[in-house]
């Protein structure tokens, strides 16, 4: 029986790399660090895309500001210190999740089933409330972990395509919350566990931990340059190490000072922080990241190289369940109940900011960074949409016409580059 065109010749992990056009395939493998030459200068492309994320996230922010201008509000409501507040504690959620599926994206797998998974682990979290704070949360990240491990299991050492089964994973996981909550509403009372999506730091702590970014910027620019000095590398001077210090220490005093004069930044966004620290530092800064990467981009070469391919993957999808879990604590926190339908379509909102962020449906390629700012555009166009007073059927046609523009733009610089 002849083999099919698409099927690996070897027995691994089937990847999106697999079913990709195989000129895709070889430049995700084989670029390197391509540039883009405009005018007389040629822009690393990867940073090419972070710049452009940022203006059109400035542009959105912008536009709205100067939609919203009333007589109320003479400079505009959408960056007012309440409205913006509200706007990252409602991106929070978009933006755990999209960290976690970076990882599942970028090792050339997908996962569907993570909104059922938020309202699963949501569910049994505010149903073991009476056991106390401590076992309620870490049951919504036991059962998390505990579904990527069944999932990754399946994908990695049964060979079955992840696409079905997270898709099996997204109807199995919502028949489970809804046969153990029997369509009821859980409501969330323990102040603690109620906390986590709707209360903020003090000021005093916003400062700190302010204060602790400013320093690690600084420290890890200085410490860049040093290593690059002991291998014989040119390192930025003196003055672009500076402005790579100042710039960003002069947004963290302003978004402390923003947040803090409605009341301190938010719980959830230091939540989304920490977690997208952690997976910046796992995807940038380690050999597991480094190979999910090279998994993605051509799983071939990436298994020549010894790199094991199944507890890799397995790995990527425990790591997607561990956020889901924080992502329920956040979302049923902030809602106040767990319901059956929590979660619905919170799978799409993640890919969506993961792709709007850069990173490529192939696999082997995106940051964290994109990804939270992807959410962060995401919820912007929600949020100012709806001051707006958008009927809700625009604002879908809006959304995915933004989805689909941001994948054309990418696939036509790819080309360009």
């Amino acid at each position: 029986m002849s083999r099919l065109d698409n099927e690996p010749l070897i027995n691994r992990p089937v990847a999106t790399a697999d079913v990709a056009p195989p000129s895709a395939v070889v430049e995700e493998a084989t670029a390197g660090a391509p540039q883009v030459r405009i005018g007389r200068f040629q822009i690393p492309t990867a940073s090419l895309r972070a710049y452009t994320m940022l203006f059109a996230l400035v542009l959105i922010w912008l536009f709205f500001q100067w939609a919203t201008i009333d007589e109320r509000h003479p400079y505009g409501l959408f960056l007012g210190a309440v409205n913006f507040s509200k706007l990252l504690q409602q991106m929070a959620v978009t933006g755990v999740l999209a960290t976690g599926m970076l990882m599942v994206i970028v090792a050339g797998q997908i996962d569907l089933s993570v909104g059922a998974v938020v309202g699963l682990a949501g569910g049994v979290a505010a149903m073991t409330q009476g056991y106390g704070l401590v076992p309620s949360l870490g049951a919504a990240i036991l059962i998390g972990l505990l579904i990527g491990a069944v999932q990754g299991s399946l994908v990695a050492y049964a060979n079955i395509p992840a696409f079905i089964v997270t898709l099996g994973g997204l109807l199995a996981w919502r028949g489970v919350i809804l046969g153990l909550t029997k369509g009821a509403t859980i409501p969330v009372e323990l102040p603690v566990f109620k906390s986590l999506g709707r209360d903020f730091v003090a000021p005093v702590i916003g400062i700190a931990l302010g204060v602790v970014a400013i320093a690690a910027i600084a420290w890890l620019s200085i410490r860049r340059n040093q290593a690059r000095r002991r291998h014989n590398l040119a390192a930025a001077g003196a003055g672009v190490t500076a402005l790579r210090i100042i710039l960003p220490a002069l947004l963290i005093i302003g978004f402390v000072l923003l947040m803090n004069s409605q009341g301190g930044v938010p719980v959830p966004v230091i939540v989304l922080l920490a977690v997208a620290i952690v997976g910046a530092f796992l995807t940038q800064r380690t050999t597991f990241g480094r190979y999910l990467y090279a998994i993605g981009g051509n799983p071939d070469a990436a298994r020549l190289s010894g790199i094991g391919l199944r507890k890799h993957i397995l790995a990527a999808f425990c790591v997607m369940g561990v956020v889901a879990g924080i992502a329920s604590l956040l979302h049923t926190a902030r809602v106040g109940s767990a319901t059956p339908d929590a979660g619905n379509l919170m799978e799409l909102d993640a890919i969506a900011a993961c792709v709007i962020g850069g990173t490529s449906l192939m696999g082997g390629r995106g940051t964290v960074f994109g990804a939270v700012v992807g959410a962060l555009i995401m919820a912007s166009l929600d949020n100012g949409m709806s001051l707006l007073d958008v009927q809700s059927y625009i604002q879908n046609i809006v959304k995915g016409a933004v989805l689909v523009t941001a994948v054309g733009f990418d696939m036509l610089g790819r080309r360009r580059g």
